[in-house]
């Protein structure tokens, strides 16, 4: 069963950084895609950013492009999601997931596992 455990949440003010992090484990795949989502209480889940297994294809959401930077270091089974110029609206539940495809993917079905999220606030 692959795992995925994210960290590096917290509280920051806004226009402060935060860097998270997400383990892998157990993957069944040796080339596969990564993604950021977030979801905020009475939402849904929407996308974050996404990264091939090359990394040489990324994606964002409109709100995060330019702010956000994901990456990835295969050696370690690691996706980061460096988050700059943070505001109040990035507030939510941050969800790394893992997909057996090719290309960066910005669909929530693409996926088949999903961490346990990491809490991130931007206080204003």
């Amino acid at each position: 069963q692959v795992q995925l455990v994210e960290s590096g949440g917290g509280l920051v003010q806004t226009g402060g950084s935060l860097r998270l992090s997400c383990a892998a484990s157990n993957l069944s795949s040796s080339r596969y895609a990564m993604g950021w989502f977030r979801q905020t209480p009475g939402k849904e889940r929407e996308f974050v950013a996404a990264i091939s297994w090359s990394a040489l294809d990324t994606k964002y959401a409109d709100s995060v492009k330019g702010r956000f930077t994901i990456s990835r270091n295969n050696a370690k089974d690691t996706v980061y999601l460096q988050m700059n110029s943070l505001r109040p609206e990035d507030t939510a539940v941050y969800y790394c997931a893992e997909g057996d495809v090719l290309y960066s993917s910005s669909i929530d079905r693409d996926y088949d596992y999903w961490g346990r999220g990491t809490q991130v606030t931007v206080s204003s």
